[in-house]
């Protein structure tokens, strides 16, 4: 018997309208119909290169307003004018050295190509102010007493913004321009006069900033980029006030694709905006279903970026809730069996691939391992390929070999996993998958291995928050949350029987928020507490550090600050190698030496690769062998003549 009531189809979520006009206005503007938008209680970022750009915006929040929507349209249409009128190519080739002035230029570059849509279309420079606005109100900026707590970088893109634009910084960004504004106009005031000419024209832009910098005393005068120390040619000049004059044929092309874009995208963009804002007037501000979302969750991580200037007077508040606690201590044995075996069935399928990888760079490292060795010795082993020589002669003497010491087996590896709520999921089950494979592959090649992890106790504040109130809440109290870290494979430790204990990453309520700078430091101490020769650290994170008790007393950037402290005080004064690996975050603003992924699928050919690398930097050279030595040479295939 049929039935004539139609099926009732699933009623469609208020936003959805509204996400699709923004994707649609993004993709119009940027030129790129194939990018892939995604919205996200995350902070926004653009994940991915050229060929496969992923964008991913901020949630809008369940009773979403105008403003809620133009800061949410901000972030579109700056990650969009980012695809259309940079590239990073140029950027790349031309950034500084030094933390401290790379902040600078970024912000600078960031200030130009939002300033070529804010010239053109009033819309995005009302929903570029309005994002901008937000984050400097989520970082306390208008909170901020000193210049030395006012980031560098931020007062001198808006003083930047405020010249291309005219265009007034926004409300809370406007304490820390007032910190700075006289210190930036004195030294730099006819620099910045001169941004506007080449504002289309990214690499006279490049070289302008560089003399900005210099001026600001952030790099020397001969800084500039890879580009500004070869030699000038016809299709290079050297003044950079004549860059928009004499440009090359490849400039003018970029600079023209750049109007063209903004100028295609207009008429897109305002249609998508109007009936964004028909959809405001509609149902739009009724309330959202949020679903099963932590609250702590919600919250979006900082963007204050931050050069490292006061790190080093971090303190925490108290220390006395802290610990430092084996994995298999926070469980016990029967449930950490259980978390395991939910681990492998998680992952059954990627521990092929990952596995693959490990056993490449397995292979890379036996290889150097083969090839050294000391021949023609008078003493060590008895060299069995030498043997044919004394039965054809016996008054040849026996030769003999010795191992020689490889770069690779005296080494420790520790790698630090990011063990934050954000993690949840998919990131953590392949960080621990990952970080299990190559501990087995590397244990088999003689390196130690340590797994640590790194997490709070609690959400927004534990029991140090508890002993500030009860103290009377002092100002500026560092550190608020009872940090926890965790370790889930010693050096010394067998894979075999730290092997179950990965799976604690699997627990609920484990992860929570993160403090990554003192982890890191943590992590250094116990590598330099080693006897290796080589120490190598990795840290796997997919964001900024993150904790709202501490972030809420403090400055916004004070976690973020210390980490940079950290990062340079190991990369420049200290013997370990540090790499860095995030997950959907731009790490490479922190790290010297960096990689990001976008999807937690790729993670495990990033550490295979990235450590291959700097055991093949450092590779043993192959010794010299004589011409009528026979010995068979591992593994090595001859084709066919």
């Amino acid at each position: 018997m049929s039935s004539n009531r139609k099926a009732a189809t699933p009623k469609e979520a208020p936003q959805e309208p509204f996400k699709r006009a923004v994707a649609g206005a993004m993709r119009a503007m940027a030129k790129r119909s194939e990018l892939e938008v995604s919205f996200s209680p995350e902070r926004a970022m653009l994940l991915g290169g050229d060929d496969k750009a992923k964008a991913r915006l901020p949630e809008p929040p369940r009773k979403l307003t105008a403003h809620d929507a133009a800061i949410v349209r901000g972030h579109a249409d700056s990650i969009a004018l980012r695809l259309a009128c940079h590239d990073e190519a140029i950027h790349r080739r031309a950034q500084p050295q030094s933390p401290d002035a790379r902040a600078a230029f970024d912000a600078l570059e960031q200030a130009r190509f939002e300033s070529i849509g804010s010239r053109r279309m009033d819309g995005v420079a009302a929903n570029i102010g309005a994002m901008l606005d937000d984050r400097f109100q989520r970082a306390r900026f208008s909170e901020i007493e000193t210049r030395e707590d006012a980031p560098l970088e931020d007062a001198l893109a808006l003083i930047a913004r405020e010249r291309l634009t005219g265009i007034a910084p926004p409300p809370h960004g406007q304490k820390v321009v007032d910190l700075w504004r006289p210190w930036i106009e004195e030294r730099a005031g006819e620099d910045l006069d001169r941004l506007s000419s080449a504002l289309e024209n990214q690499r006279g832009f490049a070289q302008l900033a560089h003399r900005l910098l210099a001026s600001l005393e952030l790099e020397g005068e001969s800084a500039g980029g890879e580009e500004d120390a070869e030699e000038p040619s016809e299709d290079q000049p050297q003044n950079p006030d004549e860059a928009e004059g004499e440009e090359t044929e490849e400039e003018k092309q970029s600079g023209s694709s750049e109007m063209d874009t903004a100028s295609a995208s207009e008429e897109a963009l305002e249609k998508g905006e109007s009936e964004a804002a028909e959809i405001l007037d509609s149902e739009m501000l009724e309330e959202i279903e949020s679903g099963d979302v932590d609250e702590a969750m919600e919250t979006r991580r900082p963007q204050v970026s931050s050069a490292d200037r006061s790190g080093g007077e971090y303190r925490a508040y108290t220390t006395r809730y802290d610990e430092t606690v084996k994995a298999e201590d926070l469980c016990d044995a029967e449930e950490l069996d259980r978390l395991r075996s939910y681990l492998d069935k998680q992952l059954s399928h990627l521990s092929s691939v990952v596995g693959r990888l490990a056993n490449r760079l397995q292979r890379r490292l036996m290889a150097q391992q083969n090839r050294a060795w000391e021949f023609d010795l008078e003493e060590g082993m008895l060299d069995p390929a030498r043997l044919p020589r004394v039965v054809i002669d016996p008054q040849q003497p026996l030769s003999f070999k010795r191992e020689k010491d490889t770069n690779f087996r005296d080494t420790v590896v520790t790698l630090l996993l990011d063990n934050s709520g954000s993690m949840r999921g998919r990131p953590i089950t392949v960080a621990a998958t990952c970080a299990d494979i190559l501990a087995r592959t590397l244990e088999r090649c003689g390196v130690k291995v340590e797994i640590l992890g790194f997490t709070t106790k609690a959400w927004k504040g534990g029991q140090s928050r508890e002993t500030w109130i009860a103290d009377g809440k002092p100002p500026n109290p560092g550190r608020l949350n009872d940090i926890r870290h965790i370790v889930y494979k010693a050096a010394d430790a067998p894979w075999r029987r730290a092997r179950r204990n990965l799976g604690l990453m699997m627990r609920e309520g484990l992860l929570k928020e993160n403090i990554d700078g003192e982890a890191l430091d943590w992590a250094h101490r116990r590598l330099m507490a080693r006897q290796e020769q080589r120490r190598i650290l990795m840290m796997i994170s997919d964001g900024a550090p993150v904790d709202d008790s501490t972030l809420s007393v403090n400055p916004g950037n004070y976690l973020e600050r210390h980490l940079r402290h950290v990062i340079q005080e190991i990369e420049t004064k200290s013997p370990v190698e540090l790499i860095a690996i995030g997950i959907g975050h731009d790490v490479t603003r922190y790290y010297r030496r960096a990689v990001t992924i976008v999807d937690a699928e790729e993670l495990g050919g990033a550490m295979t690769e990235k450590l291959a690398e700097l055991f093949s930097e450092n590779a043993a050279p192959a010794p010299a062998r004589a011409p009528q030595r026979a010995a068979p040479r591992p593994r090595v295939l001859a084709a066919a003549p």
